[in-house]
């Protein structure tokens, strides 16, 4: 992202949700967004994978419009980007459809267990860093008592917040990127009308 482009996403569909459930295709394209643009020779390196299968998941998440080709490249050496900052999708598109629900839960384990390594790296390297900012990043959790409506009011309260945020440090030097992360579960895990 640049300070002309504005932060982009786009809505998964079927085809996007069973290409990007994929181990190698979640992390390269996880990779092009926090270090992009990068060459596949470049990823294969940060993935300890070989060139040749880097190539070939590139080329499945571009026929899905999640990563490009920069242009910028040298002959054979392309250099990919992802196509947009952040994706997401509504669970209930997909019902009734059981291999892309099949793809979506696989895809949205493999986002938690990517946080919990991202986590755990923090706590490893907290030590390191100053107060300043070890106090104000890490783990924290609350409650709220919502209704369906009220939550996605929350959300989008949420989402107008992190916009707020986005590029409110570009230009300090003192400034780094940081990762969000939301997650929200009911606390009583019976879905309602079950009993």
């Amino acid at each position: 992202m640049t300070p002309e482009a504005p932060y982009t996403g786009m809505q998964l569909d079927e085809r996007a949700v069973r290409v990007l459930a994929h181990p190698l295709r979640s992390r390269i394209l996880g990779r092009l967004r926090v270090d992009g643009p990068l060459t596949a020779t470049e990823l294969a390196g940060i993935l300890t994978t070989n060139t040749g299968a880097t190539s070939y998941h590139l080329r499945a998440l571009e026929s899905v419009g999640l990563v490009a080709d920069t242009g910028e490249g040298a002959g054979r050496r392309r250099l990919w980007r992802a196509s947009t900052d952040f994706h997401s999708w509504n669970n209930s598109d997909f019902e009734g459809n059981e291999d892309a629900r099949t793809a979506l839960g696989w895809l949205q384990r493999d986002y938690v267990r990517q946080f919990a390594a991202r986590a755990e790296q923090w706590l490893d390297a907290s030590e390191g860093w100053p107060a300043e900012w070890v106090d104000q990043l890490g783990l924290a959790d609350t409650f709220v008592e919502a209704t369906p409506e009220q939550a996605a009011a929350l959300k989008a309260d949420l989402d107008a917040l992190f916009e707020r945020y986005r590029m409110i440090g570009r230009g300090d030097p003192r400034a780094r990127r940081i990762h969000l992360h939301t997650f929200a579960s009911p606390v009583d895990l019976a879905a309602p009308g079950a009993d």
